[in-house]
């Protein structure tokens, strides 16, 4: 007859609560002395017997290691993906290794940044979509065993075994202990946390598996022997069958109807393993393009502007956009764009480049007017956006327009929220202005430019049609026209090219 049976039977047979109790309570001890481990306990003087101990030794002898090895694993994000390479077959195995960082970064070396953002998205959709429902519950079943040997591994098995033996160091076994009876009112509270991190070890389980991720997760050290771990799990699960323990607490507590409640997991590994491994792809893609990027920019730079020191902005600058960064707002996210453009229009626009324009423009005899008020057109442009960055640079100074709104606000942010509202729009406005100012300039040398490019093949041509008067020029010149041309239009070339690199998202010209 089963206990339940049983309850039912002592129900029918009395109303009163407590001698139903009492009834209970006499079958609790009638089972206790019937256990096979009743050994561990005796109910007539509430005491829990050295046997007990020595069984909880024994146990403690075979886990020990572990509780060292185990530590923190439950938060580990290398543990999970042990878990997911042991549910790869090779040439999965062989996909995700290639996106580790230490791969892509080799790949990095040999393959231009775009292809290699297209063969790592590629090779991670092959990934995710060999998960299927098999292979994800392979992994999320193994993961949930390792986390139920884990909080085992981690019962505080010493603090309950000092209790019997006093003088037990922990961790160390080359002393035969000294157990003693102790009341079980001391120990309840462990055996019931015992019971529950037991409870979730199944022998039937692939404890093989299990071991294997755990010995890779370790570096190759196996974290419990698996014969003495397996006889291990066969002595709980008997010991479990047989109820001694749960016996123990509902005498030890006088409470006959309480019932262990094991710990389990149902973690799903899988599809964050997988979100996460994206989101690094996607961050070691931005860092490849973005060095890649860098390098070719800052080559450019040596090319326009050799060693000489390019810092022309005196407000809208990275430095003072630390200032509003630090506070989690976006700064002058277009300050390096414009500084280069301030740099170029000082250095090579107003002099080398205004000079070539006048000298084409003024004394040149153009056969289409069209074509000459479209570089005019340009040049003006950026004569008039040279002065609008001066202006533009002086409004962020702590007495113009906007440096000072922003400085005000910025002060006042940490204890009033609702100047993080003002600061954001101020600088939308500002970072809005100098881009538009950068695109703007973009365009205007893409034309002149492109009018270079026509003037400079006229010039090779035999006969000449776009200008009508070259001899003129070239005496007017102080270098032969195709080689100043020729420089001049490489020279910008190469600007917009840093124009370009900076601003991705803007489109380009050709």
């Amino acid at each position: 007859m089963s206990f339940f049976n049983r309850l039912l039977d002592l129900f029918a047979g009395s109303k009163d609560p407590e001698a139903i109790k009492k009834r209970l309570l006499k079958t609790v001890i009638k089972n206790l002395a019937a256990n096979k481990y009743s050994k561990f306990y005796k109910p007539k003087t509430g005491q829990v017997e050295p046997a007990f101990a020595k069984f909880l030794y024994a146990v403690y002898h075979i886990i020990a290691p572990a509780q060292v090895f185990m530590q923190n694993a439950a938060k580990s994000a290398r543990l999970k993906e042990a878990v997911i390479e042991e549910v790869l077959d090779g040439e999965l195995l062989g996909i995700l290794n290639g996106l580790s960082a230490e791969s892509i970064e080799e790949r990095a070396k040999k393959t231009p940044p775009e292809e290699l953002a297209r063969r790592l998205r590629e090779e991670l959709t092959t990934l995710s979509g060999a998960f299927d429902i098999t292979r994800v519950n392979a992994a999320d079943g193994c993961y949930n065993i390792i986390l139920a040997f884990t909080r085992f591994a981690a019962f505080d098995f010493y603090f309950l075994l000092k209790k019997f033996d006093a003088a037990l160091q922990e961790r160390s076994f080359s002393r035969a202990p000294s157990f003693v009876p102790i009341r079980g009112n001391a120990v309840t509270g462990e055996l019931k946390d015992f019971l529950e991190v037991s409870g979730a070890l199944d022998p039937d389980q692939d404890w093989r598996m299990v071991l294997k991720v755990l010995r890779a997760y370790k570096g190759d050290i196996d974290v419990v022997v698996y014969e003495q771990w397996n006889k291990l799990l066969l002595q709980l699960r008997d010991i479990k069958r047989s109820g001694i323990l749960e016996l123990m607490v509902r005498h030890i507590d006088n409470n006959p109807l309480w019932q262990s409640n094991p710990k389990f997991s149902t973690e799903c590994i899988t599809d964050a393993f997988l979100e996460a491994k994206r989101t690094e792809i996607e961050k070691i893609i931005e860092t490849v393009i973005n060095a890649k990027r860098n390098t070719k920019i800052e080559e450019l730079v040596r090319v326009v502007f050799g060693e000489t020191d390019t810092n022309r902005l005196k407000y809208y600058t990275d430095k003072n956009s630390e200032l509003y960064v630090k506070k989690n707002f976006s700064g002058f996210t277009h300050a390096q764009s414009l500084n280069y453009l301030k740099a170029f229009l000082l250095d090579y626009f107003k002099k080398d480049i205004r000079e070539l324009c006048d000298l084409l423009l003024i004394r040149g005899q153009w056969s289409s007017n069209v074509l000459s008020q479209q570089m005019s057109g340009g040049f003006h442009e950026i004569m008039t956006i040279a002065e609008q960055i001066i202006t533009f640079d002086d409004s962020l100074a702590d007495n113009g327009a906007n440096g000072s709104r922003l400085k005000a606000a910025i002060v006042k942010v940490d204890r009033d929220k609702g100047q993080a509202k003002y600061i954001r729009l101020i600088l939308t406005s500002v970072n809005e202005e100098a881009q538009g100012m950068v695109l703007k300039a973009a365009h205007a040398l893409i034309m002149i430019g492109r009018n270079l490019k026509n003037v400079l093949e006229d010039l090779q041509k035999n006969p000449r049609e776009l200008i009508m008067n070259w001899k003129e020029l070239e005496s007017a010149s102080p270098e032969p026209m195709v080689q100043r041309i020729t420089t001049i239009y490489k020279k910008m070339f190469c600007f917009i090219q840093i124009l370009q690199l900076l601003n991705p998202n803007e489109g380009k010209e050709g």
